[in-house]
């Protein structure tokens, strides 16, 4: 599990080392986010269909949009909300900013960058994003100090009108903006911190008086102004806190807030997740069995167990439970690639290229997995099939922004792959791509 945020001061090297921020991956998580916004794009007019949601494993309150549709919450906004309104109500802002042409100062090739060059960009460090499912994690490093940095800043006119926007949105989708009224006055209080202890929303997004009254003076207005939190979304918060508290914030913290007395499913998913983190592997295995007996259609809880059962080092035998979430939830890239790693971890030569095959379409679904292109290049390379697996490890330094390595290895199948094939022609690609990359960064060098 994996997580990022909206509001974009960031956090520099020694900043980002203190906070322990790293980009993280869920499944569960991302899709509750992309449910959250997807009427939300809709109504601004913008493909919901096309959002990414990135997770930063980071405890301030922080969100920011960048390269169009691509969304970074922070974890520590997750966690720190009351309910979903709060948490919509960031979305219909940020959204509001992205509508408004907020972002036009920041540089074009942001729009086409993978996700790593974006953070790379932001951070002034390469991120190399790895990983999957509740394990991986890749670090974000900041390369220059904040204010050197800070593309995603605003002015308090387009914090209005991003207020008005994101209102308008809520509105249009039948939900209210109390929600966003409620964070706004959370962070309100952080505006008489020293810098230092600033969240760094509140540096990003500047904030006034006048802007809370204006929203409350509209939401007085507005039809929706009493509208509540939906069971559906709710339901989705309480499981994505769970999971949160459980995975981050420890043993001691999550038993004081789920303690063993709670067998709600959200008790025993926090549990699950502080005793796995805690390497109390057959306590997590128990309540995750338990969940799975009383819910035995929910592919996460499946999902859970099988990352279980591999950090116990059952390879094989977490490779069921991955194959149960994945035909649940056949659509989630996450899940697939669960699969196709375990299959290259079973040292199987017979299941390669049922490997290849999941791993391919995981690719194809999520260009910018870094994790499921090594896994590939891994596959390849056990079948002797030395070409694919140099463009493999060609597409994997790309999206991590490595042009030297991914320039090398390009040529490297490029030599090998037969002229003319689709694998030599992306090899053609990746070269051409790899030399404008380099290009790039020794500019802004």
């Amino acid at each position: 599990m994996m997580l990022t945020a909206a509001g974009a001061v960031l956090p520099t090297a020694a900043e980002a080392q203190r906070r322990g921020a790293s980009l993280v991956r869920d499944a569960e998580i991302e899709n509750t986010i992309r449910a959250y916004a997807a009427p939300l794009f809709g109504a601004a007019g913008l493909a919901s269909e096309a959002i990414s949601v990135h997770l930063v494993n980071d405890r301030s309150l922080n969100a920011f949009v960048a390269g169009g549709q691509r969304i970074f919450v922070n974890t520590g906004l997750l966690i720190r909300a009351d309910r979903p309104a709060q948490v919509i109500g960031v979305l219909a802002h940020e959204i509001g900013h992205i509508s408004g042409g907020h972002l036009a100062r920041m540089s074009d090739a942001i729009d086409t960058a993978s996700t790593a060059m974006i953070l790379s960009m932001l951070f002034g460090a390469a991120a190399a994003v790895a990983g999957s499912g509740e394990a991986a994690s890749a670090a974000i490093l900041g390369g220059q100090h904040v204010a050197e940095r800070s593309f995603l800043s605003f002015t308090r006119s387009q914090e209005s009108a991003a207020d008005q926007a994101g209102a308008t949105y809520l509105e249009q989708t039948g939900q209210s903006a109390s929600g966003l009224i409620e964070f706004l006055r959370i962070i309100g209080g952080q505006e008489a911190l020293v810098l230092e202890r600033q969240d760094p929303y509140v540096r990003s997004h500047p904030l006034t008086p006048e802007r809370v009254a204006a929203l409350e003076s509209r939401q007085q207005r507005s039809p929706f102004r009493n509208a509540k939190d939906s069971p559906e979304n709710i339901e989705r918060f309480k499981r994505m806190q769970a999971k949160l508290v459980g995975y981050l914030e420890g043993l001691p913290v999550t038993l004081r807030k789920y303690p063993e007395s709670d067998t709600s499913l959200y008790g025993r998913y926090a549990r699950a997740f502080a005793y796995f983190r805690a390497l109390d592997f057959q306590r997590s295995l128990a309540e995750t069995d338990s969940l799975i007996r009383d819910y035995p259609n929910d592919p996460f809880f499946h999902e859970l167990k099988a990352d279980i059962l591999l950090n116990m080092g059952r390879v094989a035998d977490s490779l069921p439970p991955a194959q149960d979430a994945y035909r649940l939830a056949p659509n989630e890239p996450l899940l697939a690639f669960g699969v196709g790693q375990r299959l290259v971890a079973l040292n199987d030569d017979s299941r390669l290229d049922e490997a290849i095959g999941i791993l391919r379409q995981v690719t194809l679904r999520e260009p910018d997995s870094g994790a499921a292109w090594q896994q590939l290049a891994t596959a390849y390379g056990r079948k002797n099939d030395i070409g694919m697996a140099s463009l493999a490890s060609a597409e994997r330094y790309l999206v991590i922004g490595s042009a030297r390595d991914a320039e090398g290895q390009a040529e490297r199948a490029s030599r090998l792959l037969k002229e003319g094939t689709p694998g030599w022609l992306r090899a053609q690609d990746i070269i051409a791509a790899s030399k404008d990359l380099r290009r790039q960064q020794q500019q802004r060098r």
